[in-house]
């Protein structure tokens, strides 16, 4: 339960122990919220007081008198908002007035509730306020998270995007100088470096469009009963080349018309991202082996390699973004580090769940599980 500190300023002893007595118990919960909010009171009973509390306790909310001994509760108000102190005001005074209201207003109050009050109208007046903090707190957390992604998303993608652009344009110049002679087989390797390294890029800027559809919310879904056993053949189509270069055998065990309500973009990316890697994160003359089973209410989708496998703890951080495990095994495979996060996320679109159970050196296994109710 998260704890708020709330600051009353008043003079009057009744009013100060009433406020601590309403509120020593209470508690604020809303459905949005993960825990229930209680209260840490503080008193002040001088706008004085006050003050020095703000500066040294750092409360969350002050319930604040306007007229007390020494300064009155607007000026420290006026304190509050020229020194952008971070805390909810709410006045509470028995001196209520249009003109009081607006200026409290003015400089930056919550609320303003007029004395007497009964412990409901209290109680509701805290409601209120504590929500307000709440969604202050959600949406101060979403901007910092949202700029944190997007100065990780800019950082990625320039590294990523620099060093090809930079190893391309030295085999051009090269090519350009004629530096290796005339024999346009003397460039076979850069030509092929040089198509690996912009396949790299294709893939960097599909794995990022096809991330932001997905957390935005504004790729358009298309749900309609989806063959996933060829869906899986167009996935094996693709990683084909680079399996038939390794020698690397990749087998379907499928029913054929093997239906499930999906959008077929999304079912693409999953099967593309599970056999791409599969293969890549091979070894020579592997085998990558992948089954589609209609259980009694999910698809079963398992996507398994003899690999390089990966430790426990790297298994642990697979999905975040970004994420790419580095090793000496994994140094010379290009990847964005997105696609396994992209394809978790579309897996939960559907309710469904993603494990994985990974040997060193003996291989990995995929295991989605697809429910029919979605």
């Amino acid at each position: 339960m998260e704890k708020l500190k709330v600051l009353v300023v008043d003079d009057e002893p009744g009013i100060r122990s009433g406020i601590n007595r309403i509120l020593r118990n209470f508690t604020v919960g809303y459905p949005f919220m993960e825990d229930d909010f209680s209260f840490e009171i503080i008193e002040a009973e001088t706008g004085e007081q006050a003050l020095e509390i703000l500066e040294n306790n750092k409360p969350d909310i002050v319930l604040l008198d306007n007229k007390l001994p020494g300064i009155h509760g607007i000026e420290v108000l006026q304190h509050i908002n020229k020194n952008h102190i971070d805390v909810a005001v709410m006045m509470i005074t028995s001196h209520a007035s249009l003109d009081l209201a607006i200026k409290a207003t003015g400089n930056g109050a919550f609320n303003f509730v007029p004395k007497p009050f009964t412990p409901q109208e209290l109680k509701a007046a805290m409601e209120s306020i504590t929500k307000h903090l709440f969604l202050k707190k959600m949406t101060r957390k979403m901007k910092k998270e949202s700029k944190q992604l997007k100065f990780q998303f800019l950082s990625v993608l320039s590294h990523e995007l620099k060093s090809p652009i930079n190893a391309i344009e030295g085999y051009l110049k090269i090519m350009n100088d004629r530096q290796a002679g005339e024999n346009i087989k003397d460039y076979q390797t850069m030509i092929e470096r040089s198509i690996a390294r912009i396949n790299g890029m294709r893939n960097l800027i599909m794995d990022m469009l096809d991330l932001t559809k997905i957390e935005s919310g504004k790729k358009k879904r298309e749900l309609r009963n989806t063959d996933l056993n060829e869906v899986a053949k167009l996935a094996i189509h693709s990683i084909e080349p680079l399996a038939i270069q390794r020698n690397i055998s990749i087998n379907l065990y499928s029913e054929e018309n093997t239906y499930f309500k999906s959008d077929m973009d999304e079912m693409e990316i999953i099967f593309n991202n599970l056999v791409s890697n599969a293969v890549k994160y091979n070894i020579e003359n592997g085998e990558v082996n992948i089954s589609i089973t209609e259980l009694k209410s999910a698809i079963e989708i398992k996507v398994e390699d003899t690999g390089i496998g990966m430790a426990e703890e790297d298994v642990a951080k697979l999905f975040h973004d970004f994420v790419r495990i580095k090793n000496s095994k994994t140094k010379n495979i290009i990847g964005t580090g997105l696609g396994l996060s992209i394809t978790k996320d579309i897996v939960e679109l559907y309710e469904g769940k993603i494990d994985v159970n990974s040997i060193p050196d003996k291989g990995t296994t995929f295991t989605i599980t697809l429910p029919y109710e979605h």
